[in-house]
């Protein structure tokens, strides 16, 4: 992993073996990242919920606080991104990493190399995303900002909530979009059987793109699983 990836980013390792923190604070600090140790879970936990880290390695079998209970402990208000780093790799205890909030779980004993990688992609995945405001596929063009759509360079009129509806289904074309999940980001509201808004909504967006030339055959309706888009 390029060290320039991992410059500026804080991890705070909670490990009771001397030798492994020991290991584990000159990886990361070769690798460009630094890091802070901890000994036991009471001081893990008091430094993850005073301190300010990227992400956080946790051992379980700590002294004092157990690992699951300081990620229990963190959860209720932080968001820290935690990998699991146990010789605790039974299922049942990769389930109950996960039920607390665990990130990923790495079972002992492991590779630094897959540790450096695991690290990598939780932090890739932890950083926001910058937002979208303008989005174009194929012949559509959509505006978040001013609420604006065109069909082949044709403004289309939309009320709010089709420009919503066109707009989850433009960002993720060819994927299946059910219900369940549209309901939330278009109507702001959760879905129950047998209400057919969306359909509704769907059905007048179809005929506004139908006269600027578009091809509603691209606009898919899928029985009992959701809509698409071509």
């Amino acid at each position: 992993m390029p060290a320039t990836t991992s410059y500026n980013k804080t991890l705070l390792v909670i490990e009771d073996d001397a030798q492994m923190r020991q290991q584990l604070k000159l990886l990361l600090q070769n690798h460009g990242y630094q890091p802070d140790i901890a000994a036991d879970g009471e001081s893990g936990a008091s430094m993850a919920l005073t301190g300010s880290y990227d992400l956080i390695l946790l051992d379980i079998r700590l002294p004092g606080i157990d690992g699951f209970n300081v990620l229990q402990l963190l959860r209720q208000r932080a968001n820290t991104p935690v990998i699991i780093v146990s010789a605790c790799g039974a299922e049942a205890d990769r389930i109950q990493g996960f039920t607390h909030g665990a990130d990923d779980y790495l079972a002992k004993p492991y590779s630094f190399a897959e540790l450096l990688l695991r690290i990598e992609a939780v932090l890739r995945r932890s950083q926001p995303q910058a937002a979208v405001w303008q989005l174009q596929y194929q012949e559509l063009t959509l505006d978040r900002r001013s609420q604006s759509a065109s069909c082949y360079e044709q403004l289309l009129m939309l009320t709010p909530v089709e420009f919503r509806l066109l707009w989850a289904l433009a960002q993720q074309p060819q994927q299946i979009l059910s219900k369940r999940v549209l309901y939330p980001l278009v109507l702001d509201r959760n879905f129950t059987e047998h209400d057919r808004s969306l359909d509704m909504h769907l059905s007048r967006l179809r005929k506004k793109l139908s006269s600027c030339g578009f091809n509603t055959g691209r606009l898919v309706t899928l029985h009992g699983k959701g809509f698409r888009l071509l």
